[in-house]
């Protein structure tokens, strides 16, 4: 991947992390080790089976500690650290512009994006427990890991697709901003 096309592989995988820290590593480690692309040095070391294997078991953790009321609030302060460090390597690592790009920028725009989507998630959690008793954690844990996982797996396999899904996004936005200014004008006048 190289060019635009790298820089939306690494923007998908790094807003996936901000979800799921482990899930997009393992996705990069286990599509690295089947060969479907060569990570440069020193991210290399992803793709060995000992790397893949912590991933795996680390997964599984956040899987089913993501899913009980009160204990995904202690796993989203724990990993306030940890999503934000993992979309910074998967940036970094996926992007393959690192001699294009200056590796600070990669792993600063990785921690932006992975930081931003876990403030989210970090802040609307608590009050979706709060609200539903907590019986909503399981379905919306399990939507998480699925967008994450979905996401990682096209921005790896299709990265053209996240173009695609950016431009869309971004005239969904602008149309609804559009719409919104419209109803505030026609409500004044």
């Amino acid at each position: 991947m190289g060019g635009m096309v790298g820089i939306f592989s690494a923007f998908g995988l790094s807003a996936s992390a901000g979800l799921n820290a482990y899930l997009p590593l393992l996705v990069v480690a286990v599509c690295a080790r089947l060969g479907v692309f060569e990570l440069n040095k020193p991210f290399d070391v992803m793709s060995s089976w000992w790397v893949i294997g912590v991933l795996v078991v680390l997964s599984l953790i956040e899987f089913f500690v993501d899913k009980v009321p009160a204990a995904d609030t202690v796993n989203d302060i724990i990993n306030t650290a940890i999503r934000p460090a993992a979309g910074a390597i998967l940036f970094a690592a996926s992007a393959n512009i690192l001699t294009e790009m200056s590796p600070v920028i990669s792993i600063i725009l990785g921690i932006l994006v992975a930081g931003s989507v876990h403030t989210v998630k970090a802040v609307s959690r608590p009050v979706l427990t709060a609200t539903t008793a907590g019986t909503a954690n399981p379905v919306v844990s399990t939507v998480e890991d699925g967008v994450s996982l979905v996401t990682s797996l096209i921005a790896v396999l299709l990265p053209w697709l996240i173009i695609l899904v950016a431009v869309i996004g971004i005239v969904l936005f602008l149309a609804w901003r559009l719409r919104r200014i419209e109803r505030r004008e026609t409500a004044r006048g």
